[in-house]
């Protein structure tokens, strides 16, 4: 746990008592604060009292009284509109925060010569990964790492600092709209397209919250920006103007000024160094995991790790569970789960990466559904659709051929008779290209299921790195 300083002895307000509020709760009464906790869940609360933390109705509290409300980022900070919890700090005049900040003031709170390195990534797709990918390289280079934020353990829930540890944080735009003073060392935005509009009211107000990242850097940090979108673009082109040190990551090398990382074919090209064939990366497969290494190697060169190095870690990385994961065999057919893809913009990067698939896709459909890949429906061989989604992207698909399945197992054994079936090497392939909370509680229960339903056929796990060949 990292105890947070600088709100000794004085009252916290803490809404949403899931993973990340609960262990703020924690880090805060570590560093002598006096969290107050309110969840409008019954058993949250109650767990709470069960730790020994003081639980107090915010609804009839006197806010005056309070130093700062953390905030849930599953709660809206200002659309569709803000949470009664933020009304009510506004009005006292209180500072609304998350995790993320509170990691940023106990770093910030240490001697110079004692603070460890952190990497931020953010992005609308191949954050994860990313970040998954750099703590793999780290490690493998010898340092001392820890991986946290928005994948896996809560920021606040890692190691306490120490001066030779990195901390490798992913950060999502909810927790970033609840930053002011966040300054990672090298901050990444992987890439923007149009997500969680229904959170930040707009697209200028999304790309605004994922340019946070940078916010603080000043100009010692490094930001890594892609470039492929125009939004990356324009967030390059605005920390150029700062003043601030910009490495850019494109496919298109026109679009790079300056030190860059080309990326073309599966090879990263870096100026002055050999080019690196990420084919030999089994579980890097497409274009859009090629822009992951490239953040992955840029990062490790800026923290020192040798070129060699970083390349042997690259090329070592085991994958990530729910992304591009190969999770099974069953006679010719490989099972793939890309679970993680819950819009279209994610899945595109799966199904681009495969010359056909029998396709599972569906859950609770985000804006434009399957709309953005039509061109890439010559791929599918045939698509089996599950939950809410069902219905709209069959009518969607059109003529590629496709059924409805409803639930995951029937998806998963019908797809499977239909790709033995043609008696050739074929993939079945689940990246439903939409949210999974129709059916289950997140994107990593979906994918269990997935995986459940392709064993119970029989098929071999999978014991290598994840993803195509």
């Amino acid at each position: 746990m990292i105890p947070v300083p600088g709100f000794e002895g004085r009252r916290i307000a803490v809404f949403g008592l899931g993973r990340s509020g609960l262990t703020a709760a924690r880090a805060l009464k570590a560093g002598g604060a006096l969290p107050i906790l309110w969840d409008d869940s019954v058993s949250s609360r109650m767990q709470a009292e069960a730790e020994g933390f003081a639980v107090e109705d915010l609804t009839v509290a006197d806010w005056s009284g309070f130093a700062a409300l953390v905030l849930s980022p599953g709660a809206p900070l200002t659309h569709p509109t803000p949470h009664w919890t933020v009304d009510r700090a506004q009005a006292a005049d209180v500072e609304v925060i998350g995790d993320i900040e509170l990691f940023a003031r106990a770093i910030a709170a240490l001697p110079a010569g004692e603070r460890p390195k952190v990497v931020a990534i953010t992005g609308t797709n191949g954050k994860s990964t990313t970040t998954a990918l750099i703590g793999w390289v780290l490690k493998q280079a010898g340092l001392t790492v820890h991986v946290g934020g928005n994948i896996g353990i809560g920021v606040l829930a890692l190691p306490k600092p120490t001066p030779e540890a990195v901390y490798v944080i992913e950060v999502s735009s909810y927790q970033l709209d609840l930053t002011t003073r966040f300054a990672p060392d090298v901050a990444i935005l992987t890439n923007i397209s149009p997500d969680h509009l229904d959170r930040h009211g707009s697209m200028d107000g999304y790309v605004a919250a994922k340019a946070r990242v940078f916010q603080a850097q000043g100009t010692e940090g490094l930001a890594l920006v892609g470039m492929d979108e125009s939004w990356g673009r324009t967030v390059a082109g605005d920390l150029k103007v700062a003043g601030r040190p910009v490495m850019m990551i494109s496919r298109s090398p026109s679009l790079l000024e300056g030190e860059g990382i080309r990326i073309a074919d599966g090879v990263l090209r870096v100026d002055g160094l050999p080019d690196i064939d990420l084919r030999a990366a089994r579980s890097l497969p497409g274009r859009h995991n090629a822009q992951n290494a490239a953040f992955a190697l840029a990062t490790a060169r800026a923290l020192g790790v040798s070129h060699a190095a970083a390349v042997e870690g690259l090329l070592s990385f085991p994958g990530l569970a729910h992304r591009m994961e190969e999770v099974g065999r069953l006679d010719r057919v490989r099972f793939i789960n890309d679970s993680k893809a819950t819009n279209a913009d994610a899945a595109r990067q799966a199904l681009a990466s495969y010359e056909r698939c029998f396709w599972i896709a569906g859950g609770r459909a985000k804006g434009g559904g399957i709309d953005d890949l039509e061109d890439l429906f010559p791929r599918v061989v045939e698509a089996f659709l599950i939950g809410e989604a069902a219905g709209p992207f069959a009518a969607r698909l059109g003529e590629t051929p496709h059924r409805v399945s409803g639930d995951m197992t029937s998806a998963v054994a019908v797809a499977y008779e239909a790709a033995t079936a043609t008696g050739r090497e074929e993939v079945v392939l689940l990246s439903p290209a939409a949210a999974s909370f129709d059916q289950y509680p997140d994107f990593e229960a979906r994918g269990e299921a997935f995986r459940a339903a392709v064993l119970a056929l029989g098929a071999r796990p999978f014991s290598g790195p994840a993803g195509a060949s």
